[in-house]
């Protein structure tokens, strides 16, 4: 069976055809898909029974199931544990700003980057997820909350660039004018620096906002935090960024997890500042998530001040991140740890 959910709109028109029926008709399924969000064939009322039934014998609409969430009591924060067809599960959060509702999504089920800080690593890799699981994150959110989701950031479980090609297809259809239609500048893609994908992302022209997760200003402190460091230095990855930069005209946001003792004092600050000068550049300063059995602490609010208005002073837009959902389990990763834990995953 085929999962028609993962068509975009061209591939689709392909597919119609290649069964024997108008081209036409894909724009008309697409729709219902991906605008309307649709779960069964039989909704489609503008497509005839007879292709109506064609679709059923041979495709499928994909289908995610919420099996858990947890809601913050100090803010509207909703995370949720969401179950894929082959009984795996991944992470997705609702949080609400002023300027609309956002969502962070998954995009692998597990990590095989190794962030030291980060949970989500912790129980390894099992797999890509289709572009299809990465939107249909945004229809089962939007289904349980009622709300329309008007942001997307790609920063939940795995690493985006890792699993390019579902990435860029998912944004392709969430961007379409006959899907969500949510603009590519409300997109956010995040990556701890595959550079070579950086370049390809560049070149796709997507308007999207890039965001490099940095944590270090040498090679050697990032190569501890960060194992892709063994890989990519920090000159080649922000040499990509000036690519992206060139090419896109947009403005890279620097996530900074601040981590007691390791990164968080003053010269830090000001060798970030030489770094990034000269570029169109934001920095996220991020309390680092303490997570079960990890051994990076938080950096006080003193540290986190002084840090911050370091680099506001040398002309650095610095700001840090509204911490939200703290009441829960916010590290990225550490629900569905929990369900790993257990012997099975409750339905």
């Amino acid at each position: 069976m085929i999962n028609i959910s993962d068509y975009t709109l061209n591939e689709l028109e392909q597919y119609i055809e290649s069964i024997g029926e108008k081209k036409f008709h894909a724009k008309q399924i697409f729709k219902w898909i991906h605008k309307i969000g649709i779960e069964s064939f039989d909704e489609m009322t503008d497509i005839s029974k007879s292709l109506r039934e064609k679709l059923k014998e041979h495709t499928y609409i994909l289908k995610l199931n919420i099996l858990e969430c947890q809601k913050s009591k100090k803010d509207d924060t909703i995370k949720f544990l969401i179950g894929l067809n082959d009984d795996t599960a991944i992470e997705s959060v609702f949080m609400k700003y002023n300027h609309g509702n956002t969502i962070c999504v998954s995009t692998q089920v597990g990590c095989k980057m190794g962030c030291k800080f980060c949970a989500s690593t912790k129980a390894g890799y099992e797999r890509n997820l289709t572009a299809s699981e990465i939107e249909g994150q945004i229809w089962a959110v939007q289904k349980y909350t009622g709300e329309r989701i008007s942001n997307v950031v790609y920063m939940g479980i795995g690493e985006p660039l890792d699993n390019y090609d579902n990435v860029i297809k998912s944004i392709r259809n969430i961007n379409s004018p006959e899907g969500l239609n949510i603009g590519a500048r409300h997109i956010s893609v995040s990556t701890c620096g595959i550079v070579p994908n950086i370049y390809k992302l560049a070149d796709e022209n997507i308007q999207a906002t890039l965001s490099i997760s940095l944590h270090a200003t040498d090679d050697k402190t990032r190569k501890e935090i960060m194992p892709v460091a063994n890989r990519y230095s920090i000159k080649e990855l922000l040499e990509a960024c000036k690519y992206y930069i060139s090419k896109t005209g947009r403005r890279i946001s620097f996530e900074y997890a601040l981590i007691a003792g390791v990164n968080d004092n003053r010269e830090t600050a000001m060798n970030l500042a030489k770094l990034l000068r000269g570029m169109i550049a934001h920095i996220n300063l991020i309390p680092v998530n303490e997570i079960k059995n990890g051994s990076y602490k938080k950096s006080n609010e003193s540290n986190i001040e002084n840090f911050m208005n370091t680099l506001n002073s040398c002309g650095i837009v610095t700001t840090v991140r509204r911490e939200l959902g703290s009441d829960i389990d916010a590290a990225c990763g550490q629900l569905r740890q929990k369900y790993l834990n257990k012997d099975t995953i409750k339905q």
